[in-house]
């Protein structure tokens, strides 16, 4: 038989996916452009520098070994220009050096990857089953990163999870701060399946990382321990106005730690809490009737809103309508604030959003997570979404707040200066 006759059949585990193909490929000519264009922006600034002999100093000098990327997509095959100093030789600590900021000299993974495996711990994927759980996302070949080297990234980040623990806060103050409690996939090594989570907003308007440890999401103590541990590293200054939920034993620590911060409940788990009580019927209009109130452009029109869901849902409901009442203070805490905040006040989404992929997960893993891994997994995964977290709108009202400025319906209140006293003719 003439081996033109002979089909060969792809092996099991070969399998190429065109497209995947066809987005390493595109990967690989944008990265080539944007290096190019790089190295092309660095010539140009060294440009008016010349030899003695009266030649270019700073010139292209070929390419770096090709070397592979690990990112999102699976392995991409990169070539680093390399720049030549014709005045100093290699020794020179002083000869001009190019190093694309996009392509770093050591780089082998994206910070796609880096954010990729702790969400695979925290998913309950075990060291020795990486490779597979790589391979599986990202393509066959994939697996380069072994279990010895994905042991060396845990324990650089176990290491810099210790650091930051230990951080002085002295010189740090929040105006806001959210709290929630995140439950994990991965069962944990004792019975505390929940971490604890602070974020806070500066007065500059950033959002950061406060604090987080592992604990029960409705324990008072746990969040006292966190709040105490806070205080005692230097962050004396409270905050103005906190954000959680109703039900996390939060309010009571921080009414003691914090007893002149206003508490602000979470409206997205307010609404979950109170459609809950209600037939799935009565659900949509409940809703819109809750919309109404959060969405009042005053506080005097959200207590209308608010007494009409009372009066017309008491009635029937009346554990919706005793749900809803019982925080009506706290609901209606953002309106004396100001108005560009209300959106980033009445909700916990900093918190949620970021956890999006990782909480309120029932399917347990066989094995156990140490509670010290989780929380060093946590703390990669926060520290690449803080890199993205977004300056509050408004931020310029901050520093307001800090000096004292009061706000009414979230908008500045302007005292009015004191008439002077009437002074009498001298006799």
């Amino acid at each position: 038989m003439s081996k033109d006759n002979i089909i060969k059949l792809i092996q099991p585990g070969n399998v190429e996916d065109q497209l995947t193909e066809i987005l390493r490929n595109g990967a690989r000519c944008l990265l080539a452009q944007a290096v190019e264009a790089e190295v092309a922006d660095f010539l140009g600034k060294h440009a008016d520098l010349k030899t003695e002999d009266g030649h270019q100093r700073v010139v292209r000098h070929g390419h770096l070994p090709e070397r592979e990327v690990m990112t999102g997509i699976g392995p991409v095959a990169v070539r680093q220009p390399r720049v030549r100093d014709r005045e100093a030789d290699a020794a020179d600590p002083d000869r001009i050096r190019f190093s694309p900021s996009i392509l770093p000299p050591y780089m082998r993974r994206s910070k796609s990857i880096e954010t990729l495996l702790p969400i695979l711990y925290l998913k309950g994927i075990s060291t020795g089953d990486f490779s597979e759980a790589l391979a599986a996302l990202l393509g066959k070949d994939a697996a380069g990163l072994s279990a010895s080297a994905i042991g060396r990234l845990k324990d650089g980040w176990l290491d810099e999870h210790t650091a930051w623990q230990k951080r002085d806060l002295s010189a740090k103050r929040y105006v806001y701060i959210w709290a929630d409690g995140i439950h994990l996939q991965a069962r944990l090594e004792d019975e505390k399946q929940c971490i604890l989570v602070l974020i806070g907003a500066t007065p500059e308007g950033r959002k950061e990382l406060v604090g987080f440890t592992d604990g029960a999401r409705e324990s008072a103590q746990d969040w006292r321990d966190l709040l105490l541990e806070l205080k005692r590293r230097g962050l004396d200054v409270p905050p103005q106005l906190t954000i959680a939920d109703g039900a996390l034993g939060f309010w009571k620590a921080a009414g003691e730690v914090w007893p002149k911060t206003r508490e602000q409940r979470c409206w997205v788990h307010k609404t979950a809490n109170v459609l809950a009580k209600l037939p799935k019927s009565q659900q949509p209009k409940a809703k819109r009737a809750l919309q109404e109130i959060w969405m009042a452009e005053t506080k005097a029109v959200a207590e209308l809103a608010f007494d009409a869901f009372i009066e017309s849902y008491t009635p029937k409901y009346e554990k919706a309508a005793d749900c809803l009442s019982k925080d009506r203070d706290a609901l209606l805490a953002f309106y004396d604030f100001p108005a560009e905040h209300w959106k980033h006040l009445r909700t916990t989404n900093p918190i949620e959003s970021t956890f999006a992929t990782v909480r309120h997960r029932t399917i347990r893993s066989k094995g156990c997570l140490s509670n010290r891994t989780a929380l060093a997994m946590v703390f990669k995964l926060l520290e690449a979404a803080q890199k993205s977290w977004r300056r509050l709108d408004g931020h310029n009202q901050l520093p307001k707040l800090v000096l004292g400025v009061t706000f009414n319906n979230g908008i500045e209140v302007i005292a009015k200066p004191t008439d002077p006293q009437p002074t009498t003719a001298a006799a």
